[in-house]
Formats: structure tokens, sequence, C-alpha cells
């Protein structure tokens, strides 16, 4: 008696007609194995795979050497030097808070007045201009972001500057100082409130140009049902600004990192006096400045320490803002995704 094995073959049953057909061959499941890999395939991936590497190593070897070179200050100050006040280079007292506190009102003075103003011109560019119109104007707007900070700084101190001394202070001064307490003080020119509007100007295009391209994103179809339904042209917005969200959100905190990480600019026009005030009008300083100040400054280990301390403070707040953007994008796509 022959064995039946898999390799066996399954004779067909007999038509009706009478004609016999010759058995199909049976198709083994199993694929034979690939002779060998795509060298263009193997190449591709280690190379990427070595970009990405290079990336992540420079980020850990750029927090390593910070680390190590503000031991020293570490050492010394511990935790209170995040919220001491006192900066006194000849008696080696350092600590960051006049710095930590002058960066975060000027990044959001900057973000209070790009960030409505912003989000205005890309409606407009995006769902109100006519082509012809909104291809200039857009193109306008992006080369504010290729002027080079120093050419706003020197733009803030020949014209901003004397401009605030003269005009824009004392009518803040005599317009909102009587009942609101921040716009009070001396009308220096050189102050917390003439950097903020400095860090304004140079973060509108980014906030600008992501948001418009964020909202042309938005498929046309989202209009057209809106207006369909009998929405007007603002309703129609509003919906479209619902649904670009995330991406309004991501530009706004993208702005505000190249504002929180702005230097030669804000070192022009903020005053660079490390002193903590409510008064907007008074000169400050920010992270970015003293180090671009001081550092070559630096006569002692100690004080160089201190100076890499608010570096590495300054890159962990980077990454984490950074960190922060990412989360809020996420979290506000997966809301949408599964409404």
């Amino acid at each position: 008696m022959h064995e039946q094995t898999e390799q066996s073959i399954v004779l067909s049953p007999k038509p009706a007609g009478g004609i016999s057909t010759i058995p199909p061959a049976r198709v083994s499941s199993r694929t034979s194995p690939a002779q060998g890999r795509n060298l263009g395939d193997v190449v591709f991936k280690n190379s990427t795979l070595a970009f990405a590497i290079v990336v992540f190593s420079l980020v850990f070897l750029m927090t390593l050497e910070m680390v190590k070179g503000s031991q020293l200050s570490l050492a010394r100050f511990g935790w209170s030097f995040l919220w001491t006040s006192t900066w006194d280079p000849v008696h080696e007292v350092f600590g960051a808070l006049p710095f930590i506190y002058g960066t975060i009102v000027t990044s959001l003075i900057a973000l209070a007045l790009a960030l409505p103003l912003g989000l205005g011109v890309a409606i407009f560019l995006s769902e109100i201009a006519p082509r012809w119109l909104a291809e200039p104007c857009s193109f306008l707007v992006e080369l504010l972001a290729a002027i080079p900070s120093i050419v706003y700084g020197l733009w803030g101190v020949f014209v901003m500057v004397p401009w605030m001394r003269l005009h824009g202070l004392p009518l803040l001064s005599k317009s909102l100082g009587t009942f609101i307490p921040f716009f009070r003080g001396l009308p220096y020119g050189f102050g917390m409130l003439t950097a903020g509007v400095i860090l304004a100007i140079m973060i509108l295009p980014i906030i600008t140009a992501i948001t418009r391209d964020v909202l042309r994103a938005i498929p046309t179809t989202q209009r057209e049902a809106a207006l369909a339904i009998g929405a007007t042209p603002w309703e129609s917005t509003r919906i479209i600004l619902g649904s670009a969200r995330s991406g309004i959100v991501g530009a706004t905190l993208l702005g505000l990192g190249r504002a929180i990480g702005e230097t030669m600019a804000v070192t022009m026009v903020i005053g660079n006096r490390p002193e903590i005030s409510a008064f907007l009008f008074n000169p400050g300083y920010s992270m970015a400045s003293v180090i671009a100040n001081e550092f070559t400054e630096a006569t002692s280990e100690l004080y160089t320490s201190s100076l890499i301390e608010i570096a590495l403070l300054l890159f962990v707040v980077t990454i984490l803002l950074n960190a922060l953007a990412r989360l809020v994008v996420w979290s506000v796509s997966k809301k949408f995704r599964t409404a």
C-alpha cells in the first residue's frame, strides 16, 4: 500500500460531461526565502539610523558638557541658585532669579503682542485676501524672519528706544499707569517692555507663517459645507480655526521658544540690570543676555561655572518647552481624531 504524502496529486472528480480534466498542481504555501537583501535598503536604513544617533549624541554631549562645567556652581549654591536674586561677581555670590524673571516677562509680553496680531494676519491671508494680494503679503511676512537679530537690535537702539522714551512709555504711563501698576516707572527707553516689543516683531513671522499654512491645509470642503448650511464667513472661519487648533498651538509654542532663546536683540534693548521689578518700564536681564555679556569677562572658575549653569537651565527650559509643544499637539490631534 502506497503512503500518501503532502506532495501527492489529488485527482479531481470527473465532470458530468464525461470528459476528464487535468488536475491542477498543488502550490506550496511556503514561499522560497529571498536570495539576499537589497544593498540599497541596507545602506539607507543604516545611514538614517546613523544620522539619528548623531543628533541624539550631540544633545547628550552638550548636556554632559554643561553639567560638567557647572559642577562647581551646583556644589556651591545647590537649588538655591534658582531663587536667589543676588548677582555679585566681586564676592562670588550668584543667583539666577533676576535672569529667569526677565526671560519670562519679556517672552510673555512678546507672545501677548504677537499672537493676536499673527493670528489675524494669518486669517486674512488664508481666508479673506484675494490671491493677488495674499501672495506678496505672505512674502513680506516671511521676509521678516530672514532679518538677522543684530539688525533688529540696532533698529531697537536707534529707533524703538528713543520713541519709547519720548512717546510710548509716557503715553502708557498716563493712560494705563493710573490703574495698572505694571505700566509705571521711569521712562528710560531701555527696559523689559521695549525688549518684549522687539521680540514680538521677531516672532510674528513664525506664528503667522505656520498658522497660515495650517489654515490652508484645512480641506476646502469644510468651508463649503459650513457655507452650505447657512453659516456666515465669520462662522465658517471659526469652524476652520477649531480644526486648526493643534497647529496654532504648535506655532505659538514655537514662537515662544524663539523668544526665550533670543540673545542679541534683547541684550541691546533690555537694559542689562540684574534686578526684579514689577514695573515693565524698568531695565532687566535675561538668561541669554547675561551669558552673552559676561562670559568673556568671567574672572573666576565659580563665575564661569555659574554662567554655564544658567546656560544649562536655558537648555533644559528649551527642551521642556519643545516637549510640551509636542505633547499639546499630540493631545489635541488625538481629540479631533476620536471626535
